[in-house]
């Protein structure tokens, strides 16, 4: 191990772990995907409401998961990867993706940024044939709706941000909820944020209201 190196510590801490814990040794990447979930909505919580301590917890946390899907990677019998090659396909990845930065193209605004790298994605996605191929299903409802509606034409945004009248069934519920989501996006709003907050507030409306009875 190289003296002074927190990184590859952490890594033959995983790697020792995964070896000699009988509960690690069994632990599949299904079984870790609620762990998944929830440490990273704790690093989302710990940037929202926490102090700096608790983000760079969190973060550990999270890198936790990534080193012990990389450790039970690097057991597979027919397509073995390792922690190495999970760093070396993110640093191949965000070199082709920053031409600006690691080339010669010009980037002089945030706008310009996310054109290179729209066509680097778009250059390493050809064998996609929906705009909304590789979007996670998986993900929350608003923050999904939010990502489909960024990939989707300005003319279908605009349709789905009509809001129609008050709902009467849980299908135009749905409708409402999305035209929500439209103009919350037309305006720079993050609705899965918006509503996270309210709910945040709402937790602290209700404990106070219970201390005061």
């Amino acid at each position: 191990m190289t003296p002074n190196d927190p990184l590859r510590e952490a890594v033959e801490t995983m790697r020792a772990v995964r070896e000699r814990c009988v509960w690690s040794q069994r632990i599949t990447h299904r079984d870790l995907v609620p762990y998944l979930i929830e440490e990273s909505h704790e690093v989302i919580d710990a940037v929202e409401q926490g102090s700096r301590d608790d983000l760079r917890e969190e973060l550990g946390d999270l890198l936790w998961q990534v080193l012990f899907h990389s450790a039970i990677a690097a057991e597979d019998a027919d397509a073995p990867f390792d922690i190495d090659d999970v760093a070396r396909g993110l640093t191949e990845k965000m070199v082709r993706r920053h031409p600006h930065v690691f080339a010669d193209a010009v980037a002089n605004t945030p706008e310009e940024v996310l054109v290179h790298w729209n066509a680097a994605k778009a250059a390493e996605k050809r064998t996609r044939r929906s705009a909304l191929d590789g979007i996670p299903r998986g993900m929350p409802a608003l923050a999904l709706a939010q990502k489909m509606l960024g990939r989707v034409p300005r003319s279908r945004v605009e349709e789905a941000a009509t809001e129609p009248s008050a709902p009467a069934s849980e299908s135009e519920l749905g409708e409402a909820l999305l035209a929500l989501v439209a103009r919350a996006r037309s305006n720079g709003w993050d609705a899965e944020r918006a509503l996270r907050e309210r709910l945040r507030a709402l937790d602290e409306e209700v404990r106070a209201a219970e201390a005061g009875d």
